[in-house]
Parts: structure tokens; sequence; C-alpha cells
């Protein structure tokens, strides 16, 4: 059981960390480091990774991953251009205009929910409030507003709080409509576009992924409200083909759903996370850059090469997998077929005999496949083998010379 209590959809209350968690999250970020938030973004891609007790930490104690990356000499190139930044401000501004009365009319086009959205039955309700845990109650209290009126309600923006591996994570949604019939339903504003009624899968997948986490946070302050229900559908707004128009396109993320509940579920706790490590330990940028560096050291990291699409500090981790010559830096589908065999060169000794538990099945598959090799090296050498030899009796000439060890070990890391 966590010690930590969820959202209580009665009162909107976020989840909250203890005293003694909050200081010492506040001691690893290092002396007047504000906690950087937690967004939906972050947070599938953490639930995508739910091995890496890095990435859990880091963003547990709202570490700045990409400064940390700076200061470690291994920078990000993740990021959105400015550009890109203020056209999709722009566009969201203008799928918004008029109270919403675009939003809500696709909403109804699309999804239903109850009557046709008139000006009268339209309403905005006022979100702001000082600091994320006061604009997480007063969206509480617009839902439950909302649950009561006959009409359409459109939050914009509103903040959402999900515990994640024991520390709250705040969201904030692009928009939340609230229907006549009672349906909630997350819209997600994106400025990639519809051409012709379909967008890029690719980013329609990581759409979804994020949606998926505002849609959990969601389902909590629902159990508290009579006839709520969240859709596990949710309305994607993009510009229609090259234009700026909007338009848009309800996705099922029910498999979305089902993935990041579970993932979350698998992450250790933060604060087990924290028991674990050196006393004394911090995680500022500002620190040297070699002290630095021992220090998230210390944390545990589990990399896969798709890392570098989804964390900032994928460089520094794959640089220290392959200085420690992990099998992890050749994917996770070479690390889940090798078992417990966790370095390249435990891989090249069992494949050559020299280590290994001959029962383990990765090993036997290892050294088979060494056998079924160097007998189709030594089938291509041999005389008569189709390549012609060399005068003096030698090799065949252009035939491929087995690798030794230290080689094969240089090209794993290479690849």
């Amino acid at each position: 059981m966590s010690e930590y209590p969820s959202n209580d959809p009665r009162t909107g209350a976020p989840p909250s960390a203890p005293a003694g968690l909050r200081r010492r999250l506040a001691e690893l970020r290092g002396p007047g480091t504000a906690p950087r938030p937690l967004d939906a973004r972050a947070l599938a891609a953490l639930a995508a990774n739910p091995g890496c007790d890095r990435r859990a930490l880091l963003d547990g104690a709202g570490i700045d991953k990409n400064a940390l990356a700076t200061a470690l000499g291994a920078p990000s190139d993740a990021g959105q251009s400015q550009f890109a930044f203020m056209r999709g401000n722009a566009f969201e501004a203008r799928v918004k205009a008029d109270g919403g009365a675009e939003l809500l009319r696709l909403t109804h086009a699309l999804l239903g929910g109850g009557p046709e959205p008139t000006p009268a039955s339209r309403h905005v309700p006022d979100l702001a409030a000082q600091g994320p845990e006061a604009r997480t109650r007063r969206t509480a209290e617009a839902l439950r507003e909302a649950a009561g009126r006959e009409g359409w309600t459109l939050l914009d923006h509103p903040m959402l709080a999900l515990d994640v591996a024991g520390s709250p994570a705040y969201l904030e949604p692009d928009a939340v409509v609230v229907a006549p019939d009672g349906t909630w339903t997350v819209v997600e504003i994106k400025s990639f576009p519809m051409i012709d009624g379909a967008a890029d899968p690719a980013k329609v997948g990581a759409a979804a992924r994020q949606s998926a986490v505002y849609v959990l946070a969601l389902e909590g302050l629902a159990e508290g409200v009579p006839a709520a229900r969240v859709r596990d559908r949710v309305l994607l707004v993009c510009p229609r083909d090259f234009s700026n128009l909007p338009t848009a396109a309800p996705v099922d993320i029910r498999k979305q759903l089902s993935v990041t509940r579970r993932q979350l579920a698998r992450l250790t706790r933060v604060a087990d996370l924290l028991a674990a490590l050196p006393e004394g330990t911090v995680l500022d940028p500002a620190l040297p850059a070699e002290e630095l560096r021992a220090a998230v050291a210390a944390v545990p990291a589990t990399y896969a090469p798709e890392c570098l699409s989804a964390c900032e500090l994928a460089f520094h981790c794959r640089a220290s997998a392959r200085s420690g010559d992990e099998v992890t830096a050749l994917g996770r589908a070479v690390r889940g077929e090798l078992g417990g065999l966790a370095t390249v060169g435990a891989v090249l000794a069992a494949a050559h005999g020299e280590a290994g538990d001959p029962a383990d099945p990765a090993v036997a598959a290892l050294r088979r496949a060494h056998r079924l090799r160097g007998e189709a090296l030594a089938r291509h050498e041999a005389p008569g083998g189709g390549t012609g030899a060399a005068a003096g009796g030698g090799a065949p000439v252009g035939a491929p010379r087995a690798r030794t060890a230290p080689e094969d070990a240089r090209a794993g890391e290479a690849a």
C-alpha cells in the first residue's frame, strides 16, 4: 500500500508527499532549485520505460534533465522550436475563440453528448488559482459544478493531479469538455496537419499516449461525481490540410490506457529509490562535472535506443552503457534474448565456451551459433570451397577471416 494519498474526488485534494520526503527531494535538487513540473509527455515516456530508476527518480524529484545533461557534457537536442511553439499557440487560440464555439461544435459532431451547443448553453469557468495544488482543487470544483448544469462546459487548461511512484504529478491538458449527458472528453490540440482526414501515425500515437495520462487522472475525479463518465476516446484537433482551419478526429486510447496504467503501477516508489542512494547525494547541475557524474552514476539506469527520442539524458546514458560494455546499448530485443548476460564481454565468453552455464538457454544458443558460424567459415576457406586458393596453398583469395574475441567485442560496441 502506498503511504501517499490519492486524489480525493469529493474534495479535489491532490496527492501530497510527506514533509520528510519533500525535504529530501529538495536536497537532491540542490539549494534554491525549484522542482520542474512533470508533464504528460514526460510521464508517457516514463511509463514507456518503467525499469529505469534514474528517470523515475529525476522526474519524481522535479530535476531539470535538460540542464543536467548539459552539465554532464551530453546536451539533448530534444524540444520544440520557437516557431513551432508560437504557431501552436496561435492555432490553439483560434480553436478556443468565441467561448470555444468551434471546439464544442466539433465535439458534438464527432462524439455527440447531448443537444447541439448554443451560445446560451456554453460555459467556460474561470480556473485561475495560485499554485498547482490550488488550481487542481479549482478544477475539481468546476467539474462538479459542470455535472449539475444542463449545457456544455469547456475547461480551458485545467490542472489535474496524479500520484506517480509516490510523488504527485500535476498535468495540464489543452482542454476538457463536459457534455450535457455527463461525459468528460479530453481534447488534445496539435499543430501538425490532418491531410485528407489523416495525420502522421507516429504523432497521433504520441498524442494518444499523452492523452491516456490525462484520462487516468480524470478517472479518479469522476468516481465521486454522480453520472460522470470519462470517455476512452479523446478528441484530436489539428489544422485541416494546409490551412489554419481546425478539424478533428476521435482517437480510441483503450490500448494506451491499459499499457500506461500497467506501466505506472510497476514504477518503483520514489522513497525507495532515495533510500538506496548514498548519503548526501545531490543532483544539482551547478556541481562540478566529475562530482555530478558520480552522483548520477549512483542512480541505476536502464538505457535503450528508444530513449534517444524520449529522454534528455539519453546521450549520457548511451555513452555510459557503451563504456560499461552493456548489452542494453544494442536494444531491448537483444537484452531480452540474452537473459542474465549483461555485458558484451560476458556474451562473447559464453559463446566461446569460456564462461556461462551450458544449461542456460541463452548460453546454449550462443554456443550453437558460434559453432555454426565456425563451420561455415571453415567450409568457405577449405580448398575447393568455391573461392579459389592462393598460390602456395594459402587461404582463398577474398575469403573472410574469423574474428577474434576482442574484435567481436569492438564490433558489438560499434553496433
